[in-house]
């Protein structure tokens, strides 16, 4: 997946209409000699495929390029926002979890009340709002009208700060990953509380807490996936709410590149939330692995298997 992605990134210069080298140069005036030095700085004469393979090259090695507006390294751009998008993901993934997940169990458990209603009411509006409108709007009512929380920016660096004044932003964030959480988790949640050893379990006079952990923990798989696929979106998702709440991560860097075609820009910090995004699915994909015993018994049988075969076949 990333070396597909990782092709249609290198594109980006390509798709571009008209010369590449007269992309890359932007509203400067154009002239053949800054033509030609643009060319062969960043070797436009070579075959497509070695340019490739240089870029992605250098790219494993650190060397994200050169920002054509700044004229400074692209990975020393990224180093300083990195941490900023980073924080406000995990940020927003923990509280989506720590509040979905116990708000999808409670809505199951009282299917059809008016509790139940309301949850999923609160979910569907939340899916419903767009990240951008759903910013401003908390960021009128809090910040400009009420004054609970600062307009923009990321405060003096202090920790409560930060924290302070990241609220806005994370939970505007959070609220579209939360809704799914607890759409998930209700609907996982609903078929352990309607099935057979749920009843049974009551029958016996077992506590409803004891039955409740073994409901989660039979719907944890179904949870897990679709939670960790979900959370997988927040990086991505960061780029309207950075630029919402002006603050200077990553998806912030990247609309401004895209408005000044910084292709170099573009260029490292697409693949860097591409990076992002397979790596926590690949996480899911382990977390699903050590969670269902019945995979692992799957693989170690194929495991087996094979090896058979092979002794079979020598």
């Amino acid at each position: 997946m990333l070396v597909v992605l990782s092709m249609i990134v290198f594109a980006l210069l390509y798709l571009m209409p008209g010369d590449p080298a007269r992309s890359l140069i932007g509203a400067r005036p154009v002239s053949p000699e800054l033509l030609a030095s643009i060319r062969a700085e960043y070797h436009l004469d070579d075959p497509i495929w070695e340019q490739y393979l240089r870029w992605v090259t250098g790219f494993l090695h650190g060397d994200l390029g050169t920002s054509i507006k700044t004229g400074l390294p692209v990975s020393q751009m990224i180093q300083g926002r990195a941490e900023v998008t980073l924080q406000l993901a995990v940020l927003a993934g923990l509280v989506s979890a720590a509040i979905g997940i116990p708000a999808g169990v409670i809505a199951a458990h009282r299917q059809g009340s008016a509790l139940d209603r309301g949850i999923n009411a609160t979910a569907v509006a939340m899916l419903s709002a767009p990240s951008f409108a759903l910013g401003l709007l908390s960021l009128y009512v809090f910040a400009v009208w009420l004054g609970w929380f600062p307009v923009y920016g990321l405060g003096d660096g202090g920790t409560l700060d930060l924290l302070w004044h990241l609220f806005l932003p994370v939970m505007t964030l959070a609220a579209g990953v939360l809704a799914s959480i607890i759409k998930v988790t209700r609907i996982a949640m609903i078929r352990e509380v309607n099935s057979d050893y749920t009843g049974f379990s009551r029958s016996r006079g077992l506590r409803e807490s004891k039955i409740t952990r073994a409901q989660v923990g039979n719907a944890a798989l179904p949870i897990v996936t679709s939670t960790g696929l979900v959370l997988a979106t927040l990086v991505s998702g960061t780029v309207l709410v950075e630029v919402t709440f002006a603050i200077g991560g990553l998806g912030s860097l990247l609309a401004e590149a895209v408005t000044f075609k910084d292709v170099p820009v573009v260029q490292a910090v697409t693949l860097l939330l591409a990076v992002a995004i397979c790596t926590t699915t690949a996480v899911v994909d382990t977390l699903v692995i050590v969670l269902d015993p019945r995979l692992r018994r799957r693989r170690r049988r194929k495991s087996r298997n094979v090896t058979t075969l092979a002794g079979a076949e020598a």
